[in-house]
């Protein structure tokens, strides 16, 4: 574990490296990588070798390109502005990811930070000071190069220099500036940002909106009807230094409240022009966060934001996702291709000049409600606090790479809110658009539409080939359960074959017991029967032959005293039980087995012979 002055000296070399200024931020950063340097450096900066890649995939991330000229720095809370121009990757593969140099340029009375690639010429850097200052290109002398002078063409990479830098301009053919000190500190309230507390009494709302030095009154009265709906003509005002007007600026309303001791930012209401009171002291009503500090559970953040955008800007907004963003992804990405939407970011920033009009008029506008609702999964953020928002870039890092969320983190405060604009292709995530909240209804929507359109191109791509491919998956079920259901068929005819031997052997056995049976029961018959008489014989002797059902005759001799029982049991030793077959006599014809088998032959009148024939029963 890192002692405190290691941790200072690590804390120390991670801003400079990375240019996070912001000491929360940075110890967040730190933190989780465990105080490990070249971890931390490596998820907050490109890396030198090799582009970097998105955890879903090889697909580098494009991101926006921030161009000067279409984004009109802010008004500067002080002397110092900046100007930053990053360079997104292309979608070809390099071998090397430049550098973000950070350059301090200093004249007269200004700073100015540029930030650029290691790939930009100082001629570049001119170009950017001279938007920023006002000063030609050929008037300008850019000094403190620690090798010399140095050509407009050098590339900045070919002079090895560090991430941090100081220079200076001098134009020694330019007069000295001639303006007054009150002329100094006017300019510089121009340049300011104010924030007016105001409260709205009708309904007991508070509103803190930030306005440049420079904008008026009659704007500041616009911005609220955008806010309420109450126009601008039934708007009462109360607060306003008495000698202000709809065209004064608010620089000069401030001055005004300054030299009367009175606290203008805390001084500002307005009613309507009835005379009705509206409200109470706005020191005594404080806006709740959109999001609360140190947020855990997104999905508890998610829910106090959508409760309190509800609260400020009415019930028409987006439908804000409720959870955490790997599931946002789930909802929008990971479904069948025909349910697939993308992904808009709203990322919120409370102390954003913009953010006011850029929720109430373009956010909460129908068509854009509508048009979200219908094609999008919305998440929000509130980077308002420096925690939430060193959480954000953590989610951005993870999930879209360094360069993306090295982007959001150079933004300025009145850059925001943005709007990120993500599709999901294939195991990656691109990031289509980054819209910031200097735009209208119009060009917001034109910008969605814009994505949408590429989006459903990749979305009939990702539709036909999930259709092939479950079109693929059918065939192979078919022959599967074709399969299936021959072996099934197969089994059953080779049970039924298996059953039908069972059965056929079972009936041979019981015949085979039977007939072993059967001849058990003639042997015994055969062996009880009385020997056959001769012919000459002291007792009367019937002589009988039986004719059998094949046309056979069985002949034999019985004393006439002999019972007619013996007559069968002899026919039954010959294989012809009187249980199944009957003795038929043939004049008179009668069935013979119907005679009471204990009288004798001659009482049967079966003497002294008589031929029978053998006939099997129904």
């Amino acid at each position: 574990m890192a002692s405190n002055m290691d941790r200072e000296m690590i804390l120390a070399d991670f801003q400079a490296c990375t240019g996070i200024e912001n000491i929360d931020e940075a110890i967040t950063l730190l933190e989780q990588n465990n105080w490990d340097l070249v971890a931390a450096i490596n998820g907050v900066i490109p890396q030198e070798n090799g582009i970097l890649q998105s955890e879903y995939g090889g697909e580098t991330i494009p991101g926006p390109a921030f161009n000067p000229a279409s984004h009109p720095a802010s008004a500067p809370t002080s002397s110092s502005s900046s100007a930053f121009r990053p360079v997104m990757p292309s979608r070809q593969i390099v071998e090397r990811q430049p550098r973000m140099l950070d350059f301090r340029v200093e004249y007269r009375d200004r700073n100015v930070d540029v930030v650029l690639e290691d790939t930009c010429t100082v001629g570049e850097i001119k170009q950017i000071l001279e938007n920023e200052l006002q000063i030609p290109v050929s008037k300008m002398l850019l000094k403190g190069w620690k090798t010399g002078d140095v050509e407009d063409s050098t590339v900045l990479k070919s002079l090895h220099l560090p991430k941090n830098n100081s220079l200076y301009v001098l134009t020694p053919d330019l007069p000295p500036p001639s303006s007054s000190s009150h002329a100094g500190a006017l300019q510089e309230s121009l340049n300011q940002n104010f924030m007016l507390i105001i409260t709205h009494r009708e309904v007991q709302r508070e509103y803190n909106l930030n306005f440049s030095g420079s904008s008026t009154i009659q704007e500041v009265k616009r911005n609220v009807y955008d806010l309420t709906s109450i126009p601008v003509r039934h708007q009462l005002w109360e607060g306003w230094p008495t000698s202000a007007t709809d065209d004064s600026q608010i620089t000069d309303v401030h001055m005004v409240s300054d030299s009367d001791g009175d606290d203008f930012e805390d001084a500002t209401e307005f009613g309507v022009d009835d005379g009705e009171v509206f409200g109470m002291a706005s020191s005594a009503l404080r806006k709740s966060p959109m999001m609360p500090e140190n947020a855990e559970n997104e999905g508890d953040a998610l829910l106090q934001f959508t409760a309190e955008f509800s609260s400020r800007y009415g019930d028409c907004h987006p439908v804000f996702f409720i959870g955490s963003l790997e599931a946002a992804f789930q909802e929008a990405f990971y479904v069948k291709a025909r349910d697939r939407k993308l992904l808009a970011i709203y990322l919120h920033h409370d102390e954003s000049v913009l953010t006011n009009v850029f929720c109430s008029q373009m956010l909460c506008a129908e068509s854009i409600v509508s048009y979200l609702s219908q094609n999008f999964i919305t998440w929000a953020w509130d980077l308002t606090k420096d925690s939430n928002r060193a959480r954000f870039l953590t989610m951005c890092n993870r999930h879209f790479g360094s360069v993306v969320a090295q982007t959001i983190r150079t933004q300025k405060t009145d850059q925001f809110p943005l709007f990120l604009i993500i599709m999901g292709k294939r195991s990656s995530n691109e990031v289509l658009n980054v819209i910031q909240g200097n735009t209208t209804v119009d060009e917001l929507m034109m910008r969605l539409m814009a994505a949408m359109e590429i989006f459903t191109a990749q979305q009939q791509e990702d539709i036909k080939d999930e259709d092939e491919r479950e079109a693929r998956e059918n065939v192979k079920r078919e022959q599967d359960e074709a399969y299936r259901l021959s072996l099934e068929a197969d089994r059953a005819k080779r049970e039924a074959h298996e059953r039908e031997m069972a059965e056929q052997f079972r009936l041979e056995q019981i015949r085979k017991e039977q007939e072993e049976e059967r001849e058990a029961i003639r042997l015994s018959l055969e062996q009880a029967l009385p020997p056959e008489p001769k012919e000459e014989n002291a007792e009367p002797v019937s002589k009988l032959r039986i004719r059998t059902p094949s046309g056979e005759f069985l002949e034999r001799r019985f004393l006439a005293s002999n019972k007619l029982q013996i007559v069968f049991d002899f026919v039954a030793s010959k294989g012809f039980p009187w249980d199944e077959y009957k003795l038929l006599s043939t004049f008179p014809r009668r069935d013979v087995t119907q005679l009471d088998p204990n009288k004798s032959l001659l009482e049967v009148k079966l003497f002294p012979q008589e031929t029978l024939f053998l006939e099997a029963k129904e």
